[in-house]
């Protein structure tokens, strides 16, 4: 019996999910998502348990500094060779290896190490493991994007995220498990080892056809030209320069050249400030109100793991519904409302239900923002930029988990928890507020599917 139309087209596009590179995807996501809980929510919980203050705990959101920064050295995995790796595996996959490398063994560093009599080699170590993640971060966004079909990008932005959550729920909700069995060093040193995985597939998995540049080609006979007018630069200086043109400074000044361009940087990276200033204290929140390791894992990671998946579907399926701006106001609005029921937890105090419906709302809302906030970055890329200008607007993003929630222990241990969460629901406004001015603006941006060769603005005017 043939199938309707509308069976067919489902079923043909999820047949999409079998490719061998999707899959592949799935895995990095996994690779990508580990380390962020081992530097955050999971050393938090092995911070507290050494003994270490709460303002401490909270100036640790800053050792994910790398996330903010890595724009600086996004150009140079862009263009710069690794010797001998790069002969055998090509550019993208000799620096994956090279930083998932880095990144075992910065975390087995960070196992090693002990916060309760030397935290600051602690904090220096758990830094290696952000930039190394950070530098693994750039490799597979670029890779994802140059390996993939037009037709398999969505497939591989879902696959991306969702591997990426498993990776982050191995890391919390996994790792604090094992911290009720184990000591703590015994469990970083297993989830380094589960980073073999990634490498595995890193050697297995192809390398991207290399696409054209455009705009920073273009760039780069600009520089060549004028360097040529000028007989005095020659030389490696003028190579570097006519590089640094093209490749550095080229991603930012076509950014730059869009309407209302600092409004869209300002709004990516506060979009998700209240969720981030909820969210870099909750398992201390938790611990500190009674709840106990393993109520956590099951309620917090788990079951929020779960609420978060069905709140990328519904971004997905929204965006496709009523469009990306509204989508935006609507993510924006349900995040600043689920940061209230965390107040209203804090005053109930150990109660499990009412930690369900918190987990399961502001798990719900935060996914729906992500799946939307990662097609508005995705929208904003430049086809000749991919790379560095997907780390600028990411690292941008990491600002408000990293040093605008710095201070949240601070906050927290000054204003007492309910006044804390209070706090950050206000904290979601000015995003909102950005919003609001963008589109009055007219800087609305379309979701942008285009590929190398069409370096036209992503924008509408």
């Amino acid at each position: 019996m043939a199938l309707s139309p509308r069976v067919s087209s489902w079923v043909s596009a999820l047949s999409v999910y079998r490719d061998r590179r999707v899959l592949a995807i799935l895995v990095l996501g996994f690779a990508s998502g580990l380390p962020l809980a081992l530097t955050g929510q999971t050393l938090q919980a092995w911070l507290k348990e050494s003994g270490v203050s709460l303002q401490s705990i909270g100036l640790f959101a800053l050792v994910g500094v790398p996330y903010t920064l890595k724009f600086l050295w996004a150009p140079l995995i862009d263009r710069v060779p690794l010797p001998i790796l790069t002969r055998w595996l090509g550019r993208r996959r000799s620096w994956l290896i090279f930083a998932q490398a880095l990144l075992m063994a910065a975390i087995v560093a960070l196992a090693l190490s002990n916060p309760g009599q030397a935290l600051a080699l602690t904090a220096v170590f758990a830094v290696g493991v952000a930039f190394a993640s950070a530098t693994q971060d750039i490799v597979i966004d670029a890779w994802r994007v140059e390996i993939l079909e037009q037709r398999q990008l969505a497939a591989g932005a879902a696959s991306i995220v969702f591997g990426y959550r498993i990776g982050m729920l191995v890391s919390s909700a996994g790792a604090l498990y094992l911290a009720d069995q184990f000591a703590w060093p015994l469990v970083y040193l297993a989830m380094a080892a589960l980073l073999v995985v990634g490498t595995v597939t890193v050697l297995l998995i192809g390398e991207p056809q290399t696409l054209p540049r455009g705009d920073a080609e273009r760039r780069f006979a600009e520089a060549q030209a004028w360097l040529a007018e000028r007989p005095h630069l020659s030389g490696p200086v003028a190579a570097a320069m006519a590089w640094f043109y093209a490749s550095v400074a080229g991603p930012f000044l076509q950014f730059m050249s869009r309407k209302g361009w600092v409004g869209i940087l300002l709004f990516v990276m506060l979009f998700k400030l209240g969720d981030s200033l909820a969210g870099v204290l909750a398992t201390s929140f938790y611990l500190d109100i009674g709840f106990t390791k393993t109520e956590i894992a099951e309620i917090s990671k788990l079951y929020g793991f779960g609420a978060t998946l069905i709140g990328l579907f519904i971004g997905g399926w929204m965006m496709q519904a009523i469009g990306l701006y509204r989508s935006l106001w609507i993510c924006g609005l349900l995040q600043m409302g689920s940061n209230l029921l965390f107040a209203l937890l804090a005053l109930r105090g150990h109660d499990p239900w009412f930690l369900a419906l918190t987990v399961g709302v502001e798990n719900l809302a935060g996914g729906m923002g992500t799946a939307v906030l990662v097609a508005y970055l995705s929208a904003l890329c430049d086809v000749a930029y991919t790379a560095t200008q997907y780390a600028l607007l990411s690292s941008l993003t990491a600002v408000a988990r990293t040093l605008l929630s710095s201070y949240a222990g601070f906050l927290a241990g000054g204003l007492g928890w309910p006044v804390f969460f209070l706090l950050t629901t206000i904290a979601a406004l000015p995003g909102l507020a950005l919003l609001a001015w963008l589109t009055r603006r007219g800087a609305e941006t379309r979701l942008d599917t285009r590929r190398a060769g069409d370096s036209s603005p992503g924008t509408e005017d």
